[in-house]
């Protein structure tokens, strides 16, 4: 495939990427009485029409309703033996209640946009298990209050979602949300959760005050019953680990009347190289009010940027910080807050409000693969040099280059799950094609992998960080490890490899706090939190 323009392929990743349609996948094999029994449990105790089961004739359309990648989408995935579409509290207990009796875990998906899939598929075909899609009803309410500036958000509501009701309510309120407006809020704060006003108000899970959530119990608690542990570790620690989080109470955040943006591009004989060798050092030392990732692909880097106030304050702080750059007058465009989220997430101006209510619910298209790295000195300048020759090879994707810095570099690493909060920047490698079979994947993945192994030197390390939220099985899975002693030890020991690169010194806590309030590991996938060993 001939690689996309940059603004089209970034749009794919800022959409999160709509998915094809395949042949239905492969049910998971389980103790025929165990499934049994789960499922006459979720018929006795859930309303008609809300279990979707194989037999179900929407079953099918329902499970690929979330589904963003065609990778998860095959005959040989193996698929839960039901989806609940539950509209309310009661249906996630129900749901959570009847899996404890009968030994099937339950996932939850908000928006589907596990990057390995992890929220509605296995990789185990002998496991049973459900998933709890809340993308209905009262788990997708978002109530904005603006005279006291927060909102409570259910758990199903997309990010478009939210940003849709904020600015039909004020346009003087922002929520720091990701630029891809189908991503699921639940899923995204579970992680942490950054975007374009990272710097200056951290991040999304940074403002949540409050939520509400279905234990292994299946008891409904808000934060004063759950108890400050448990609310630290949902605020950052991974979707699926802990329960299932049903709404989230966010304090909102002050926005301009004015902001503004652009997009310049800058090829690689535009002395792009310099260019990102110095971003490295200025964007992260930018006023708080200033924003600017890159995104690098083929043989250009586009620079975008998002600034918290008029475009003469833009031009000046980019004329005194990065002249090289040459941004003129002319590249910056003055719009309101929330017409910026429809630039970003649309690459354009004059896009209607109502794009943000498209939940990317149409027939998937794309296979995907990601990996992260965390930057804590600047790369040297033949580093790039040579990212531009990777960037030639077949298969080639492209990558993402958010820089961190002001709000985020004041927050303690401790002070909630997500640790990488002295990062210079983030960056995403991104590959997508539309070839099916084997090879294609191949060669991708491979691209991708292989230039992710070159950059070792230069990143994190000890461990090399990754973002959880940019999940990669690449970095480790879990063993059951339900079992006790040396069994439950060696299974933590195992976790560890990948936990630590998402979360550092913090998987101990969280460790701590799964074995408190999920000593049994109910709640589980191939990368969950599992419980400390005692």
């Amino acid at each position: 495939m001939a690689a996309a323009p940059m603004s089209f392929a970034f749009t794919l990743l800022a959409a999160c990427i709509s998915v094809l349609h395949h042949a239905p996948a492969a049910a998971a094999a389980a103790p025929a009485n165990q499934t049994a029994g789960f499922l006459d449990c979720l018929a006795a105790s859930l309303p008609a029409g809300v279990v979707y089961t194989h037999a179900s004739r929407s079953y099918q359309s329902v499970l690929e309703s979330s589904i963003k990648n065609l990778l998860f989408d095959t005959p040989d995935t193996p698929t839960p033996v039901a989806v609940v579409e539950a509209t309310d509290a009661s249906h996630v207990q129900a749901a959570v209640r009847c899996g404890v009796r009968h030994g099937v875990p339950v996932r939850s998906r908000s928006g589907g946009h596990d990057y390995e899939g992890l929220s509605y598929r296995s990789l185990d075909a002998a496991l049973a298990f459900a998933v709890v899609d809340m993308a209905g009803g009262a788990l997708r309410a978002v109530r904005v209050d603006v005279r006291g500036q927060t909102a409570w958000v259910g758990s199903g509501a997309t990010l478009g979602e939210v940003y849709y009701a904020i600015a039909n309510k004020t346009s003087r309120l922002g929520f720091p949300g990701s630029v891809g407006p189908t991503v699921g809020i639940g899923g995204f704060l579970s992680g942490g959760g950054f975007g374009l006003m990272l710097r200056k108000h951290g991040l999304g899970s940074d403002l949540v005050v409050d939520a509400t959530i279905v234990d292994a119990k299946g008891r409904l608690v808000d934060r004063a019953a759950m108890g400050e542990d448990l609310f630290w570790a949902i605020r950052g620690g991974g979707g699926g680990n802990f329960g299932i989080v049903l709404s989230w109470k966010l304090r909102l955040v002050p926005v301009p009347a004015t902001v503004t943006v652009f997009t310049v591009h800058r090829s690689r004989n535009q002395s792009a190289t310099d260019l990102l060798t110095k971003w490295q050092r200025v964007a992260p030392s930018l006023p708080s009010d200033a924003f600017l990732r890159v995104v690098v692909q083929n043989q250009n880097a586009q620079f975008e940027s998002l600034f918290l106030g008029t475009r003469a304050g833009l031009v000046a702080a980019m004329a005194d910080t990065f002249p090289e750059l040459g941004v003129t007058a002319s590249d910056c465009i003055e719009m309101t807050w929330i017409q910026s989220v429809l630039y970003f997430a649309f690459y354009g101006t004059g896009k209607p409000l109502e794009m943000l209510l498209d939940r990317g619910t149409g027939k998937p298209d794309r296979y995907f693969k990601a990996k992260s790295d965390y930057v804590q000195e600047p790369m040297p300048s033949q580093v790039w040099e040579s990212t531009w020759s990777w960037l030639l090879k077949d298969g080639a994707g492209l990558l993402i280059l958010d820089p961190y810095g002001a709000e985020m570099a004041r927050v303690a690493p401790a002070a909630t799950p997500f640790p990488h909060r002295q990062a210079l920047y983030n960056i995403q490698y991104y590959g997508f094609w539309s070839e099916s079979g084997a090879a294609a994947a191949e060669k991708h993945m491979g691209w991708i992998r292989g230039l992710y192994g070159e950059m070792e030197p230069y990143v994190s390390k000890n461990p090399r960080g990754a973002y959880v939220n940019y999940r990669d099985l690449d970095l480790g899975v879990n063993d059951d490890g339900d079992g006790a002693g040396g069994v439950a030890r060696a299974s933590y020991e195992k976790a560890r490899v990948w936990g630590e690169a998402y979360f550092k010194a913090n998987f101990g806590r969280l460790a701590a706090v799964k074995a408190k309030v999920d000593p049994d590991n109910y709640f589980k996938n191939e990368q969950s939190i599992p419980p400390l060993p005692s």
